[in-house]
């Protein structure tokens, strides 16, 4: 796999994330991905991605289970 860097921008966190820049874009619109802007470009650290998306399969594994036992 390619070495990311530390600070990454939208083509680079798109990559990384394996969505679109598209989708990338519509995420920071709605606020749903840890990123700052810099000037006036997006920029993304790679600790904090990687601390979102374990956040954010711990919640799905949550909500998959909670959803086992209703069932």
């Amino acid at each position: 796999m390619a070495q990311f860097r530390e600070v990454m921008n939208v083509r680079e966190a798109s990559r990384y994330l394996g969505v679109s820049r598209e989708t990338l874009y519509k995420y920071l619109v709605q606020d749903r991905v840890p990123a700052f802007k810099l000037g006036n470009r997006w920029r993304f650290k790679k600790a904090v991605l990687d601390r979102w998306m374990e956040k954010q399969s711990q919640n799905r594994q949550s909500q998959t289970i909670r959803r086992q036992r209703k069932a």
